[in-house]
């Protein structure tokens, strides 16, 4: 456009590649200037349709210019009627300026320029502005060609870029867990580098729209940033531009502004993307070497698994201790690996320093201290609505909804419904599929469950949730060769060896199984142990305390509960411990545990009206107030049949929903109320997609059978006893509740 304006201001004469070097780029240039001229006149041509044998616009003059020969009139055009978007933007320090002051003649040539091109072309500049890309369009973002020999360049660029153009709720990039998933059906290695030509198949393949792509080379002691959006089905060029920077230090400023400027191009419209356009050094770290080592751990969270991110993340915010999108990645990470407190931790530094962030981070953000810090689900689904509103195309809330919130609200239908529409933004979302395998599972549609995780397998995803979903859905199933299968291949697998050996620890001791199960305990513990997850251990040693305390093994049980909170404190071990130590009879520790959390966690959903409830309940029965306990069980009704996302100790924390009514239907019994209590009873039956193999899924059938023996239904007890005892014909002879159920089904007969 420079060299068109230079030519059309010297209409007939004679303007030298000398004098195009000059004005364009000043005496002391160090570019391939015959190269850059020689495609500005090509551009031009093709523009103009003008054949350079039998010119009508651009002469060529042999070995020395150019000259415009085009007919011209002189046009008075306000600035204002003039297409905002072709108005040349501001300087800014970051980027040099010709030093021929030819931008700041802009204003008076291009009014007169547009209105003759606009005659000469066809209307070719208001076409230009027509918008090349659509809010259903999705954009590949390929690696930056880095020609400078600095390595702080590499995949740094790439993620600032990333960074910059998620701020847009106009645009939608295809997400690193998917260009991950299409490398591997290509046959490339997951941490292939993403050339263009890489970069264009990943488009044709994700029916995507365009690739951009860019290049950062040296220029002296400056640098030159370049990018190129390329249309991947016709190869025509969608925007592109080249700016020069004046230092080392300036390049993430630079590379935000042609972010935004790239944003308005492609039919963003000036309004969002003046409204979200936090500037890349706020959103994200002014420090290039924090930035490369932010953007390593994604890449590595991606390749090889969020344990991996971990110490690219550390280093990150070493360097710059204010870098809140690295404290935020950090409490995701440890929270994908069951690190609870430390997810806590480094999500709570994230949201006081959100500010440092942009808006769709922020969103992220504040959700996440939402669900892993207060625990307040019912402002975490309002942070999503909110998200929702302001970005549309944004799949993380949705995934989110139907993960965290729906779900563990007992909300399985809207759960389901959410987890669609985020895999219909992003259909390699791993963990959405197993959001919603869950959701389904818990609504007892197991074959739709199944076929989820086929759809998963099909695009090649494979997850650690995905082994335990399909183990527990062939348990509830019936399907012994089921569990075999997922199990032994699980155990081929880092990563989701200690999960499956607590699965089928729960699996054991639900046939009662006891001293098998307990082995499998351990090993879920050691393992957890090797890897340095604490949290994740202590929940192992957690459910092994409810199971012995539910099972009668008081003493065992009481040991497991200080072993898990000799290692953790969080949430999800504390409730298992009280819990544990109520049943066991160990009251004064139980209390001091349950009002600990209940003070320490206010504001958090499950432990007001779900844990709290449910441990105090029985510390009221300890008492022998059962009326008090069934009060105090009132609060936990609306979220019963509620179930967290996958992940961590099995599924204690999904049957954790219908604690309350385990224990309400103990309440009932201790106050000699046979139908009620069958009634509690019966709804760990009517919940068995959620309730899995926990162990209140096995007792439910005794204690039914005590409900019915106390209503005076001696046919219907019989045949709840029968059903316990044949779900135990193989089990361990000296469990204790085994006893007392063949003693009490003795007098039955």
């Amino acid at each position: 456009m420079e060299v068109l304006f230079l030519l059309v201001e010297r209409r007939g004469q004679l303007v030298t590649r000398e004098e195009i070097v000059e004005k364009l780029w000043g005496k002391n240039v160090f570019l391939d200037t015959d190269n850059a001229i020689n495609t500005a006149i090509r551009k031009i041509r093709q523009v103009l349709k003008d054949d350079p044998e039998q010119p009508r616009f651009i002469q060529t003059v042999t070995g020395r210019g150019y000259r415009f020969i085009g007919q011209t009139s002189e046009a008075v055009v306000s600035p204002a009627q003039a297409p905002a978007q072709e108005q040349p933007a501001s300087s800014s320090p970051a980027t040099t300026e010709a030093p021929t002051g030819i931008r700041t003649r802009w204003k008076l040539i291009v009014p007169a320029i547009v209105a003759v091109l606009a005659l000469s072309f066809g209307g070719y500049f208001y076409l230009h502005r027509t918008p090349k890309l659509t809010d259903k369009d999705t954009i590949v973002l390929a690696d930056f060609r880095n020609a400078t020999g600095d390595s702080v360049f590499d995949g740094t660029l790439r993620q600032g870029l990333a960074v910059q153009l998620e701020q847009s709720p106009f645009l939608s990039l295809i997400s690193d867990d998917r260009i991950q998933q299409v490398l591997r059906l290509m046959g490339k290695p997951a941490d292939a580098r993403l050339t263009p030509e890489i970069a264009r198949e990943i488009c044709e393949r994700t029916a995507s729209a365009a690739v951009l792509d860019g290049s950062i080379a040296s220029l002296g002691s400056q640098y030159v940033l370049g990018l190129r959006a390329e249309d991947c089905r016709t190869g025509d060029v969608l925007a592109e531009e080249l700016v020069q920077v004046v230092r080392k230090e300036d390049v993430l400023n630079a590379l935000g502004q042609m972010a935004s400027r790239f944003r308005s191009r492609v039919g963003e419209s000036l309004i969002t993307v003046e409204k979200h356009n936090t500037p890349l050094a706020e959103a994200t770290t002014p420090s290039l070497e924090a930035l490369k080592a932010y953007s390593a751990g994604w890449k590595a969270s991606f390749s090889t698994g969020s344990a991996a991110a971990i110490p690219f993340l550390k280093r990150a915010i070493e360097i710059d201790p204010n870098f809140a999108s690295a404290y935020a990645a950090l409490g995701r990470m440890y929270g994908d690996i069951g690190e609870s407190v430390l997810s806590a931790r480094y999500t709570s530094k994230a949201y006081e320093l959100r500010d440092r962030t942009s808006d769709q981070e922020k969103f992220f953000i504040t959700l996440s201290y939402d669900l892993q810090v207060t625990g307040n689900l019912e402002k975490g689904q309002q942070t999503c609505a909110l998200w929702v509103q302001a970005y549309p195309r944004a799949w993380e809330p949705h995934g989110l909804l139907s993960g965290d919130i729906y779900m563990a609200r007992g909300k399985r239908e809207e759960s389901v419904e959410e987890g669609k529409i985020a895999l219909s933004i992003d259909p390699d979302f791993s963990i959405g599929y197993a959001n919603l395998a869950a959701s389904y599972m818990a609504l007892e549609r197991l074959d739709e469950a199944e076929n989820t995780l086929q759809r998963a397998s099909e695009r090649r995803l494979e997850i650690p949730d995905f082994f335990v979903l399909r183990y527990v859905i062939a348990f509830l199933k019936g399907d012994k060769g089921g569990t075999e299968r997922e199990a032994a291949l699980a155990r081929e697998r880092r990563g989701v060896d200690d999960w499956m050996s607590n699965s089928e620890g729960f699996v054991l001791a639900y046939s009662g199984h006891l001293e098998a199960a307990r082995k499998m305990s351990r090993l879920a513990a050691d393992l957890a142990r090797k890897t340095e997850r604490r949290d994740t251990e202590a929940l192992y040693e957690a459910d092994a305390a409810v199971r012995e305390a539910l099972f009668g093994n008081v003493s065992i049980a009481r040991q497991r509960a200080v072993d898990a909170l000799a290692l953790s404190q969080s949430r999800d071990v504390a409730f298992g411990v009280g819990f544990a130590l109520a049943l066991s009879g160990d009251s004064s520790r139980s209390q001091e545990l349950t009002e600990n959390l209940s003070r320490r966690l206010p504001e958090d959903t499950r432990v007001q009206f779900t844990f709290a409830p449910t441990l105090r309940a029985l510390l009221a029965l300890n008492h022998s107030q059962p009326p008090k306990a069934v009060e105090l069980l009132q609060t936990a009704i609306p979220y019963e049949g509620g179930s967290p996302s996958t992940g961590g100790s099995e599924f204690l924390l999904g049957a954790s929903s219908l604690y309350p009514a385990y224990v309400r239907g103990l309440a009932y019994l201790a106050a000699h109320q046979g139908v009620e209590a069958a009634g509690e009873f019966q709804k760990i039956f009517d919940h068995r997609g959620i309730v899995a193999s926990d162990p209140i899924g096995a007792l439910a059938h005794l204690q039914l059978g005590r409900a019915y023996a106390l209503a005076g239904d001696m046919t219907k007890a019989q045949s709840a006893y029968q059903d316990f005892l044949s779900l135990w014909k193989d089990a361990d002879p000296d469990i204790p509740i085994l006893k007392q159920a063949k003693a009490e089904y003795a007098k039955l007969q």
